[in-house]
């Protein structure tokens, strides 16, 4: 995306990424990128959380309107889950603790996708 970016602007086009791989972004130097310090796949906020996502929008196009020099980054204000922050130490980390559970969400979700679901 971060490459699309940059190309789109080349073209005239302005563009800002909103996105959660900070250091990925950022070494690509788009104009302007919008960090969300969430887990991957999950930059535009919590999943439902409809009034935080508002915000990350809201401050997507602020961030169009107002940045003033190139490579522009700002920071989302949100936290993923201001109860617990340890989604930074599991995430994406398979183990003898959740193998086996991961294997049969895996194969749940082929299920569904083989029949049409999501």
């Amino acid at each position: 995306m971060s490459l699309v970016a940059r190309v789109l602007e080349e073209g005239g086009i302005p563009t800002v990424v909103v996105g959660s791989a900070r250091d990925i972004v950022e070494e690509c130097g788009v104009a302007r990128f919008l960090f969300s310090d969430f887990p991957l796949g999950n930059p535009c906020g919590v999943p439902y959380d409809r009034a935080m996502q508002r915000e990350i929008a809201g401050m997507a196009l602020d961030l169009l309107d107002g940045a003033r020099m190139a490579r522009t980054t700002v920071q989302t204000p949100f936290v993923w889950n201001a109860s617990d922050d340890s989604w930074r130490e599991g995430y994406a980390r398979v183990d003898d603790a959740n193998r086996e559970a991961l294997r049969r969400a895996g194969e749940e979700r082929r299920r569904n996708q083989a029949a049409g679901g999501s």
